[in-house]
């Protein structure tokens, strides 16, 4: 067969598949005209999941599981935009591992708007200025990000999906290697990358800033003065820059967990998730009969964060991800013998246990 004849060929298969993905999209404009009728959420996490579960299953030929993600996530993202005008907040600017990790999970289709602090994102999804808020809260390095537990105290927002990104920073600049002298980045990222610092640049002066795109935009405008930047590499190729190095995290499993907040949380899909914050009386044996509640239930916890509530010195708050869906009865029943010894006890939200 020659060349010609298989790209005769290819041209044929893009046709059909391109009709296919049109009659795909008048099918999803009717969903997206059903959960509008009955006031449904547009964005569906445990359906997502379920789908993209089938279609790996169904896939026994050249392409890869991280492919048929890739072109399902795009295929989705189309359908999102179709379905309503959906637009995402995430703790901008543009070009940060927060914005990647929406991409991640929206796609490229959906309306994208980018906020300077964590408060902000909150806010524009509880206003409904946004569907749906992107926010870091831990990376598998350097622990929990505070602000993101902090604020879930007092919001009235859910979670509803969760997204693993694997962190792969660089040194980027726009000068040689030889005259770097001082690396911006986020603090995170410092931490991130403590030892190669220590290794490769024992003397050049770090400066924290609010965001690996600003630390890259830095570095290009501050060249002459041995600026360079630790960051992505989206962050480098946005800012014109160098990638000098890849891959210089201290832990080559280096990840960071991001949520996806709304106003609703999901429904059981069979292999969820469940967040919660509690706070204890102020008596002897408080928190450790607290968490015999789910000793008794035999319920895994994945983690546990305690935090000051910042209303009363000395009170402390404390977030746990435990396996199962609130609404499972060994869940529901655990949360009920819990309540009896805490003073406050609030569901953050169930949703997938998907590590995509």
């Amino acid at each position: 067969m020659n060349l010609d004849h298989i790209r005769l060929q290819i041209d044929t298969l893009d046709q059909q598949l391109l009709d296919l993905l049109n009659r795909r999209a008048d099918l999803v404009h009717e969903v997206g005209i059903v959960k509008k009728r009955d006031s449904l959420p547009i964005y569906a996490p445990e359906r997502e999941e379920a789908l993209l579960l089938r279609l790996l299953g169904l896939n026994h030929g050249r392409l890869t599981e991280t492919s048929v993600r890739a072109i399902f996530r795009e295929i989705m993202s189309a359908a999102l935009a179709l379905e309503d005008d959906l637009k995402i907040t995430y703790l901008g600017p543009e070009g940060t591992w927060t914005h990647q990790a929406a991409i991640k999970k929206f796609g490229h289709s959906v309306h994208y708007a980018p906020q300077t602090n964590f408060a902000d994102v909150f806010d524009q999804v509880a206003r409904r200025a946004a569907n749906y808020g992107v926010v870091p809260i831990e990376n598998s390095t350097e622990g929990a990000v505070s602000h993101t537990l902090d604020l879930f105290v007092d919001s009235p927002l859910h979670i509803c999906s969760q997204i693993l990104l694997r962190i792969e920073n660089g040194l980027m600049a726009a000068i040689p290697r030889e005259k770097i002298r001082i690396l911006y980045s986020h603090p995170q990222v410092f931490g991130q990358c403590r030892a190669w610092i220590f290794k490769h640049f024992p003397d050049a002066e770090l400066v924290e800033v609010s965001s690996t795109t600003k630390a890259a935009q830095i570095a290009r405008d501050q060249a002459d003065q041995g600026a360079a930047a630790l960051g992505g590499p989206l962050a480098a190729e946005m800012y014109g820059l160098t990638l000098l190095e890849s891959s210089i995290q201290d832990r080559a499993t280096n990840t960071t967990r991001f949520l996806v907040i709304g106003e609703k949380t999901c429904p059981p899909t069979g292999h969820d998730r469940t967040s919660i914050l509690f706070a204890i009386h102020d008596r002897p044996g408080s928190l450790v009969k607290a968490l015999q509640a789910f000793d008794h239930f035999q319920i895994n916890l994945s983690k546990i964060e305690s935090r000051p509530s910042k209303r009363k010195d000395w009170e402390y708050i404390f977030y746990v991800d435990l396996a199962g869906h609130c609404e499972d009865p060994k869940v529901a029943e655990a949360f009920e013998v819990l309540s009896h010894h805490c003073s406050l006890v609030k569901l953050l939200g169930s949703y997938p246990d998907a590590g995509e």
